[in-house]
């Protein structure tokens, strides 16, 4: 088990989030790839934030409640995100995920975004290898 790491257990087939895109997309991309937050990148792929569904959650209630239009994901993003690197040890990342951590983290190789794992999908691993539990690949990806 000691070596497992993120880059088995990550997720590249989703897009990250560019600066500028509209609140209603990213609110669009979460909820088709069944994700709580996404990172935010520039064209070269540097890891610049990170958006939530809370930080969605709250923008728009504010906006709609005002009549303030389209946020973007600019207005709302986390700026200091939190990443690993795609070698870190699936137990070391484990012990990690508590509460009020985050359930999502972005993989960061050579200062560039490569992927994500949730929390979900560290899961789903762990009870593959200690319970013999056979899961779907779209199992481990949701979150």
């Amino acid at each position: 088990m000691c070596a497992l790491r993120v880059s088995n257990v990550m997720s590249n087939h989703i897009e990250p989030i560019r600066c500028g895109t509209p609140l209603t997309e990213v609110v669009k991309t979460l909820l088709e790839n069944h994700i709580s937050g996404l990172p935010v990148v520039d064209a070269d792929r540097h890891l610049l934030g990170f958006v939530s569904e809370q930080d969605c959650i709250h923008s728009l209630l504010v906006s709609n409640y005002h009549c303030e239009g389209d946020p973007i994901v600019d207005d709302v993003m986390f700026r200091e995100p939190l990443s690993i690197s795609p070698g870190t040890a699936i137990v070391d990342l484990a012990q990690k995920l508590g509460s009020g951590k985050p359930k999502v983290y972005p993989v960061v190789e050579h200062g560039k975004l490569i992927g994500i794992v949730t929390r979900t999908a560290v899961l789903a691993e762990l009870a593959r290898i200690g319970c013999g539990l056979e899961l779907s690949r779209h199992t481990s990806d949701d979150d």
